[in-house]
């Protein structure tokens, strides 16, 4: 197997030259012939064919062809005959193929030019041949070939890595501010990573340090990471880990740039110098430190961002200006809104957490529902922020609401200067209720159980069973549930606390309880706040049915489930959270609870802690009481059916929904099929959909049999 590279020489040497890369000439070519030979998996450089293009566009250049003919032929290149670009990759195609019978196992092509892609395109679809193209920057991106041709950067060869050092001087006060004002979002995670490769794209960094006043709360804008969190206290740690530098300066414009100006001239000066010296600021005030570098012979580049970058550095020709903004993927306050809103984002939704955004939308409805209205001053939203510790200062309070408002998470009104939540809004909609459910989890509990507190882990797995919290990005495992627990804590939504260990005392395990007033932040429709507050008791059964189908559905399975359970096993109570998990599949939101809310006010079941025979703790416990009105109207019902069922049974009829339905009385025969299904009454028959068959031995149907064998 033969294998060809192909150098465009003129074209590679200028995009070094461009990048400030120094690079020996004659390194380059024996280290191409090197790496390819190597690539292609020849067993020797005799089975490589080099070709150098060394095509002069300019008066300059054609003075240069001789010496880099040379170079290039003496190691071992053969120099291709001038051509026309435009011809090139005919003239190339015709080489490769005529040169033999056989195709060329592999072709890489050494190039950043796109006058060659149609060569690549045509020795792709010709047959077999492995094509590769090298090159400073990647030609294929945007063409029908980037995700069919393999493209690797010159500079990530062996032997041909950037020797150059880089020095990186970070204003980070400067930088973060201009984005800030400039209406992004500072991702302080994404910021680190894209300076760090930015940096790494010239050589080898050798120095990088930021400069901020890191200590002193409130000098930087609003610093967050992936998840939207607050991470401004957390900024020296992350750059450290990074192995950026966080030196600290005095807050104010000039003490950065003093200390940045002093440390750039002292470590110019060194015999070790850097070649290549970054400054990320857009004061002018750097100008000519910058300009006495190049006049040093070392290359200078600035990040800025536009709109806060002096003109005098923009217009230095000695200086390469390159815009933050441009070489990172940061999202504006806006971007952030309109991304959330769209399909896409909601199906590809990562995990929704807590953020400082949950803090702003959660102080902003506890005040709304304590003074009964919608809107507050922004003045009061950060008092309250400030009370709760969800900010380290005024100012930061003030920053995080500009931003909510710049978001769309806060909506402010004009005449009043007040401002209120955006219920349209993904953020606030999910926050509201993540943090409804897990309010009304507990205060369901408590209630139920009649508990003083929740334990943490029971509360963690009864939110797992909650399918309201079914949304894109919720309720995704323990720890989801817990951050979420734990965010509440610290909102002053709830309270945590440790308390002893029945059987070992010294051990302590986290409960939690309602704090005052948490209640008032349950986002429950109309409808479903009116139940939540109803009271149940002496509503007749069928009226319920009117009311609430799905809660008299509930009702009619936890009876006959306990019913059968107790009967059964012969016990006097049925464990609550065993028959939960039973019916967990049929309880949309929390039918289940308000089932239980109507049986408890109308004396139909008991509640109680009972000893458990396999645990030395008390279980709450369910019991019927059967001479209840709403207990013998259900059981009298599932009876009916089941003496239906018999019938057919007894028949020889097959027992399908239209031969029950002739026999129902009226009942709900697809809600009492799922019951007797559930309950193993019935089991459906695999080959042939639609029927069932009767479980005639079942403990229940025994007793229907035999109470129907006693009537006279």
């Amino acid at each position: 197997m033969t294998a060809f590279l192909i150098v465009d020489v003129q074209d590679v040497q200028q995009r070094l030259q461009r990048r400030g890369i120094a690079v020996d000439l004659q390194e380059l070519a024996v280290g191409l012939k090197g790496n390819a030979t190597l690539v292609a998996g020849l067993v020797g450089p005799d089975k490589l064919r080099a070709l150098a293009i060394v095509d002069p566009d300019s008066a300059s250049a054609y003075e240069q062809r001789p010496r880099l003919s040379r170079i290039f032929r003496d190691a071992g290149y053969t120099i291709l005959p001038q051509t026309p670009r435009d011809q090139l990759s005919r003239d190339l195609l015709s080489l490769l193929t005529g040169e033999d019978s056989d195709q060329p196992g592999e072709v890489i092509l050494v190039t950043d030019s796109e006058d060659l892609l149609p060569l690549v395109g045509q020795v792709q679809s010709a047959g077999k041949t492995r094509i590769r193209v090298w090159g400073i920057e990647n030609v294929l991106d945007g063409t029908d070939l980037q995700d069919t041709v393999v493209f690797q950067p010159l500079t990530t060869l062996p032997g041909l890595q950037q020797t150059r050092n880089v020095a990186v001087y970070i204003d980070f006060e400067n930088i973060t501010i201009s984005l800030n004002e400039q209406g992004f979002t500072v991702n302080l995670d994404h910021l680190i990573e894209r300076f760090n490769s930015q940096a790494n794209a010239y050589g080898q960094v050798v120095k990088m340090a930021a400069y901020a006043p890191w200590y002193q709360r409130g000098s930087l804008p609003p610093l967050v990471d992936a998840m939207g969190n607050e991470v401004a206290d957390d900024a020296p740690r992350r750059l450290l880990m990074a192995n950026i530098d966080a030196v600290n300066s005095l807050p104010g414009k000039n003490s950065a740039d003093m200390r940045i100006a002093r440390d750039v001239t002292t470590d110019a000066g060194h015999e070790d110098a850097a070649d290549v010296y970054i400054v990320a600021s857009g004061d002018r005030d750097f100008n000519d430190m910058l300009t006495s570098l190049r006049s040093r012979g070392k290359q200078v580049i600035v990040w800025g961002v536009r709109g806060s970058t002096s003109r005098q550095l923009e217009s230095n020709p000695g200086i390469a200006v390159e815009y933050v903004e441009d070489f990172t993927d940061l999202k504006t306050h806006r971007s952030l809104w309109t991304d959330s809103m769209s399909p896409e984002r909601e199906e590809d939704a990562s995990a929704f957490l807590p953020s400082q955004w949950s803090s702003i939308i959660i102080q902003l409805d506890r005040l709304t529902s304590s003074e009964d209205r919608e809107s507050v001053t922004p003045e009061a939203l950060v008092e309250q922020l400030l009370q709760v510790t969800a900010v380290s200062s005024a100012s930061r309070g003030k920053d995080l609401v500009t931003q909510a408002v710049k978001m769309g998470i806060l909506k402010a009104l004009p005449e009043s200067g007040e401002v209120l939540l955006n219920p349209d809004h993904p953020i606030v909609g999910k926050t509201r209720l993540v943090t409804s459910r897990i309010v009304l989890r507990v205060e369901r509990t408590l209630q139920v159980r009649r508990w003083e507190y929740v334990n943490y882990g029971f509360l963690i797995k009864g939110l797992a069973m909650d399918r309201e919290l079914g949304q894109p990005g919720c309720n995704l495992s323990d720890l989801w549930r817990s951050d979420w627990i734990d965010r509440l804590v610290r909102e002053q939504i709830l309270r945590r606390e440790l308390i002893p260990l029945r059987l070992n005392p010294e051990d302590k395990e986290p409960v939690i309880s309602l704090r005052s007033g948490s209640e008032k932040l349950l986002q429950l429709p109309r409808r479903a706040q009116e139940l939540h507050n109803f009271e149940w008791s002496g509503i007749p059964f069928q009226r319920l049915e009117e009311m609430e189908p799905e809660t008299a559905a509930m009702v009619r399975r936890i009876i006959v489930s306990v019913e059968q359970f107790t009967s059964f096993r012969r016990f006097l109570w049925c464990p609550l959270g065993s028959l939960h998990k039973r019916l967990l599949e049929h309880d949309s939101g929390t039918n289940f609870q308000r089932a239980i809310d109507y049986l408890v006010a109308n004396e139909a079941i008991s509640l109680n802690d009972y000893p458990n025979p396999r645990s030395s703790f008390l279980t709450k416990g369910i019991s019927l009481q059967t001479d209840s009105l709403v207990c013998h109207v259900v059981l009298a019902q599932r009876d009916q059916l089941v003496t239906a069922l018999l019938a057919l049974y007894d028949g020889g009829e097959m027992i399908s929904h239209q031969s029950l339905l002739a026999r129902a009385n009226g009942h709900d025969i697809n809600l009492w099929l799922s019951i007797l299904l559930s309950e193993n009454i019935l089991n459906r028959i695999p080959e042939s959909p639609g029927d069932y068959s009767l479980f005639r031995t079942h403990h229940t149907v025994n007793r229907v049999a035999n109470a129907l064998r006693s009537v006279p």
